[in-house]
């Protein structure tokens, strides 16, 4: 095996690796948050149809004007709840999309150094390669001036 040329531009490699793992943690952050919010809304959306269809159902009573209005309440402040998860949701989905574009050009950063790497790896062995054969020539040469032959 031929001795390697050391990439001259490792350490920007590593950054780049390192920069591309960290942003596929962001992204993975970002995405397990937008679906624990996702979550949340449609726990939020089962609990208040339950309740309603118990409410329109008549399985529940009411025994005063108050627990009425106890019930109203309850369903304002779902719904006003319910929006602010859809809002944060937007949110958080925005964020998502921010973070995908972030690993998507560390991705493409760290492939640029990666050919950049390989493209100087296979010009660093050709180089040797053209340089052995300048010496097997002299070689033969130097063999054939002496009167030596194969």
């Amino acid at each position: 095996m031929s001795p390697q040329k050391p990439f001259q531009m490792h350490q920007v490699l590593n950054y780049r690796k390192e920069l591309e793992r960290l942003c596929k943690l962001d992204f993975a952050t970002a995405k397990r948050n937008l679906d624990d919010a996702h979550e949340v809304l449609e726990q939020n959306l089962r609990t208040t149809m339950r309740l309603a269809a118990e409410f329109s159902g008549g399985q529940h009573t009411f025994t005063s004007v108050t627990e009425l209005q106890m019930y109203s309440h309850f369903f304002d402040r779902q719904r006003h709840e319910q929006e602010r998860q859809r809002l944060l949701i937007a949110e958080l989905d925005y964020q998502l999309e921010q973070q995908r574009e972030k690993l998507q050009e560390a991705t493409k950063e760290k492939k640029v150094m990666e050919q950049l790497k390989i493209k100087q790896d296979a010009a660093f062995r050709k180089e040797l390669a053209h340089k052995e054969a300048l010496l097997l020539d002299e070689i033969a040469v130097q063999k054939q001036d002496r009167g030596e032959t194969r």
